[in-house]
Formats: C-alpha cells, structure tokens, sequence
C-alpha cells in the first residue's frame, strides 16, 4: 500500500499510528481486530517490537553498534535476559542472513557512521525486518538518496514484500 501526498498532508502521522507509536485524536484504530485505545503501554510495546517493522527516512542507527548489533537491537529488546542467552545463536544467524541479503556482509562488523546513505538505510531494513514482522512501515525510506540507490531500496522493498506474509505500507 502507498500513501502519497504533500508535505505536511499528515502521512508519517498516520504511519505512527499504525505502528503504535502514537495513537489517533479521534475516532478508532482497530490493529488485527482490537481496539489500540484500550491497550496497555506493554501491549503496544510488544506488537512493536514482535509484529511492525519501522524503515525511517533518517535511519535511526545506534553510531555506537556496528551494523550487526544495529539489526539485532529489535531482537535484543525483545527479548529477556534468559532467552537473549538461549536464542543468541539463532538472532546472530537471522541477523548475519539480513545482513547478507541487503548486500553487506562485507559491512557487518563495521560501525554504523562509516556507512553511506545508501548503505545506513539497508542496515535499518535488515533490522526492521529481525523479527519476522507482520507489518512493515516505510516513511519515505528513500528520501535522502540519489536516484539509483533510490531505486534498489524500493526494488528490494518490493522483493521482501513479494515473498509473503508481510503487508508494506
């Protein structure tokens, strides 16, 4: 799904609603048939963290993590301290796939401020993606890129979605 307008229209709004991040003025939000007004702060926190992904226009990295414990914060948030230790070995797997899958393996070990653009927004991608979500927001994921790199963040967007079980908005 693609929701377009003019600057200012209320877009980024309206996806911060639909991942949970703010909630409407008026009227009902209704996320996998339940009311968002009448859940509890850990509810939403929980469907964040477990089932939307966010790709952001300005990338939101950690510049103290390089680009594998950027994509594996969802997973360490996620997670108590108990099952971080018992599943450590899994995330550092589907994090190392992400990884490779937006082309930079090479990458992984590097910190987040050495990267381009290009590169900072395919690290935001793999870690949207860390947890398997159900739901990925993209607000302008290419807004800050020239136009080639423009195109193969949208080409891999489409690509990831194309494999099912995940809405894009």
């Amino acid at each position: 799904l693609a929701i377009t307008g003019v600057s200012g229209a209320g877009k980024s709004t309206l996806l911060h609603i639909l991942g949970l991040v703010d909630a409407p003025t008026g009227g009902r939000y209704l996320y996998d048939g339940r009311d968002t007004g009448l859940m509890a702060a850990g509810e939403k926190a929980f469907i964040r963290n477990r089932e939307i992904g966010f790709v952001f226009q300005f990338y939101h990295l950690f510049p103290e993590f390089n680009v594998l414990g950027n994509v594996l914060m969802p997973a360490m948030v996620g997670s108590s301290a108990l099952a971080w230790i018992g599943r450590r070995g899994e995330y550092r797997r589907r994090a190392r796939e992400l990884i490779d899958r937006v082309g930079l393996g090479h990458r992984a070990l590097h910190r987040s401020t050495r990267l381009s653009g290009g590169e900072m927004q395919r690290v935001a991608i793999a870690r949207a993606l860390m947890n398997r979500p159900r739901l990925l927001l993209a607000d302008e994921p290419s807004g800050n890129l020239d136009v080639s790199t423009s195109a193969a963040i949208h080409d891999l967007l489409f690509e990831l979605w194309g494999e099912g079980g995940m809405t894009l908005v």
